[in-house]
């Protein structure tokens, strides 16, 4: 069974920085797409960036693009996941979840439905 374990949440200041990190072990699609989704209280979850598993290549959400940057390593059997965010703003303030697809194709505009491995979360606050 896939397992993906998020870290790295916290508390921060407007215009800091948080790195998340996203361990995925048993997960052995190599041409996929993993993602980062966010959810705020009272709002949809939502995708915010994800990458192709197999290309390398990334999507980020108009609302991140620019601050955030997702990369991806492979190491011993696991996949690891990042999301360098930069430039936080109050607005980021979420549960943020990794998430893993099992098949290929079009990676971009994530819809949770299609992501069949998930994280159980790491918060995320921005405030002054």
């Amino acid at each position: 069974q896939v397992q993906l374990v998020e870290s790295g949440g916290g508390s921060v200041q407007p215009g800091g920085s948080l790195r998340l990190s996203c361990a995925a072990s048993r997960y052995t699609y190599s041409d996929s797409c993993m993602a980062w989704f966010r959810q705020a209280p009272g709002k949809e979850r939502e995708g915010v960036a994800t990458i192709s598993t197999g290309g390398g290549g990334t999507y980020y959400a108009d609302s991140v693009k620019g601050r955030f940057t997702m990369s991806q390593d492979n190491a011993n059997n696991m996949v690891y996941l990042y999301l360098q965010m930069n430039s936080l703003k109050p607005e980021d303030t979420a549960m943020y979840y990794c998430a893993a697809r099992n098949w290929g194709g079009y990676c971009s505009f994530p819809r949770t439905r299609d992501f069949a491995y998930w994280g159980q979360g790491t918060q995320v606050t921005v405030s002054s």
